[in-house]
């Protein structure tokens, strides 16, 4: 099977297929499994592939083979083509055995919820590291289903995608793909090293703040309005993938910067979690967590377990944190929103259309990053030019006070931006400004 006949169609209608099984994480009851089905859906929305009916069985065990009988899928498969649906989806991870298995059941096309996703975000990625992430777990997540989705493979001339002529045998594919999976691994080393270098470039220069959160829980819509910018925002899952920086505040020394980033999600497939996680490290550097959550949405619970499980993995448990619920315009339900501001008294609850909102959380958040400012003491003589403009130009002047030989300054910054510019000889003690008679207003 060629690459362009395994993509999904626009014009897909597909039929959705779970289970309630107390051995298959997420989908313990059925609760949980139509919260997953749910996010399915959406997903297939994202993709532009609309859904037809749901099917969900009991099973106190998966088969191993088709996870659901054979008699329940020949059903599920003449309900489906009747509907006109040409495709089922399944909310699992299936195996190549499986899929090659319940497609010779069914006669339909088979596809996961990890086929999905990889199909989601191989769409939306727009950055190189990004681009090189998806195609990685894109060639791992096939490599085991080579025989299952085609019989031969393409080989490529080069470039990021699985595209080209010239049919090979599958041994020979498979050698294929596993010298594509570590060349591309060797090209994200390089990237990741820039970008790290990068970073710690932008560390010694700003402070930062990273909107984490589920997916679609309105992270860039809060950006645009809060650093007054054009960011990608649509009512979709995975609208955004790569980190997008943005200027909350230019005025303040150093400026502020806000992270937008990719948005999380349960039962994240194994072979995307690397990845995940990877564009997920300018949250690592951040100063401060903004945690957003979808108040309207029913299963924001489960989203914030999930948010904060996702942050303890990447080691941020002890991160200083601001919890933000949004879309407090879409919420039907007024008694929920005092429910949930008594449950957690120090979270704001805003909607990214309403101006006072969006304002009284910008202020916040900068009043947060100067808080965290020192206060120094200077004495800066005359003659040393070069400093008096380092002080105007990396920190925030307070208050000055001139003197025959020299000015006197306060001034306010954070303590890993005045360790980098050499300042230490000009500081003064309580001490010594009560000797020099200085008083700030």
């Amino acid at each position: 099977m060629k690459d362009e006949e395994i993509k999904i169609s626009d014009y897909t209608l597909a039929t959705l297929v779970s289970v309630v099984c107390p051995k298959l994480s997420g989908h313990e009851t059925l609760e949980k499994t139509n919260s997953s089905l749910n996010e399915l859906e959406e997903l297939l929305r994202t993709l532009e592939v609309k859904s037809s009916e749901r099917f969900i069985q009991n099973k106190k065990s998966l088969e191993s083979g088709t996870i659901l009988g054979s008699g329940k899928l020949f059903e599920i498969s003449e309900a489906a083509k009747e509907a006109g649906s040409n495709t089922l989806a399944f909310d699992i991870e299936l195996t190549a055995s499986q899929v090659r298995n319940i497609q010779k059941l069914t006669g339909m096309t088979i596809i996961d919820r990890v086929y999905i996703i990889l199909e989601i975000f191989a769409r939306h990625a727009q950055t190189k590291e990004a681009k090189i992430q998806i195609e990685i777990a894109r060639l791992e997540y096939m490599l085991p289903r080579l025989s299952a989705m085609w019989s031969h493979f393409t080989r490529q001339k080069g470039g990021i995608g699985l595209k080209g002529e010239g049919e090979q045998q599958l041994e020979l594919d498979r050698r294929i793909i596993r010298e594509k999976i570590e060349n591309y691994k060797k090209q994200l080393q390089s990237v990741v090293k820039s970008r790290i270098e990068q970073r710690k470039r932008r560390k010694d220069k700003a402070v930062t703040a990273a909107l984490v959160g589920y997916t679609n829980a309105g992270k860039s819509s809060l950006m645009n309005r809060m650093c007054r910018v054009d960011v990608l925002e649509e009512d979709k899952l995975f609208a955004t993938l790569d980190s997008t920086f943005r200027m909350l505040n230019p005025d303040t020394k150093p400026p502020m910067i806000l992270i937008d980033t990719v948005g999380f999600i349960s039962n994240l497939p194994n072979t995307l979690v690397s990845g995940f996680k990877t564009t997920l490290e300018s949250a690592i550097e951040a100063d401060l967590l903004i945690i957003v959550c979808d108040i309207s949405d029913p299963s924001y619970e489960q989203h914030l377990k999930v948010t904060y499980e996702v942050l303890d993995e990447l080691g941020l448990k002890e991160k200083e944190k601001l919890l933000v619920f949004n879309k407090e315009d879409k919420l039907e339900d007024k008694m929920k929103q005092k429910i949930i501001m008594k449950k957690h008294p120090e979270c704001f609850v805003v909607s990214s259309h309403n101006k006072e909102d969006i304002k009284h959380l910008r202020e916040h958040i900068i009043d947060y990053f100067l808080s965290k400012q020192q206060h120094y003491d200077l004495f800066i003589p005359y003659e040393k030019g070069e400093y008096h403009s380092l002080i105007k130009a990396q920190t925030n002047i307070l208050n000055t006070h001139t003197h025959e030989s020299g000015i006197f300054y306060r001034v306010k910054t954070p303590d890993f931006i005045f360790n980098t510019l050499h300042l230490n000889p000009f500081l003064l003690s309580p001490e010594e400004l009560a000797e020099k008679k200085i008083k700030w207003d």
